[in-house]
């Protein structure tokens, strides 16, 4: 979820704040290139988050409070932390992780809602 998130969080700053990638880049604590592959869609694709309106909204607030200096640093990790709660509540990771474990049956796993429920 990680490189998801901050790929949805780099569109923002780049497109929506006007940042250049080299100060997104700095915002997110991650290198310019990786901002660049995220805007080329090579890196921060295993799952579309865009058409989730909450996701969307909670990444939106993110990339604001970034761009505006608003947020520390502890902060950031929290709503990132909450995005990805939001991902698992919804229940949307679970055709990844059929992806990468056949075995799952994704309509009786529970295991996002409960590793939610605990955090």
């Amino acid at each position: 979820m990680l490189p998801v998130i901050r790929a949805m969080v780099a569109k923002r700053l780049v497109k929506d704040h006007g940042l250049k990638q080299v100060e997104a880049a700095s915002l997110l604590g991650v290198s310019q290139p990786a901002i660049s592959l995220y805007s080329r869609k090579l890196r921060g694709r295993a799952i579309d988050l865009e058409g989730e309106p909450e996701i969307s909204a909670m990444v939106d607030d993110i990339a604001r409070s970034l761009a505006n200096k608003q947020i520390s640093y502890k902060d950031f990790v929290v709503r990132f932390c909450d995005v990805c709660k939001a991902v698992r509540r919804k229940g949307l990771m679970c055709k990844l992780h059929k992806a990468f474990d056949s075995s799952i049956n994704i309509e009786e796993c529970k295991l996002c809602t409960l590793i939610t429920s605990m955090c």
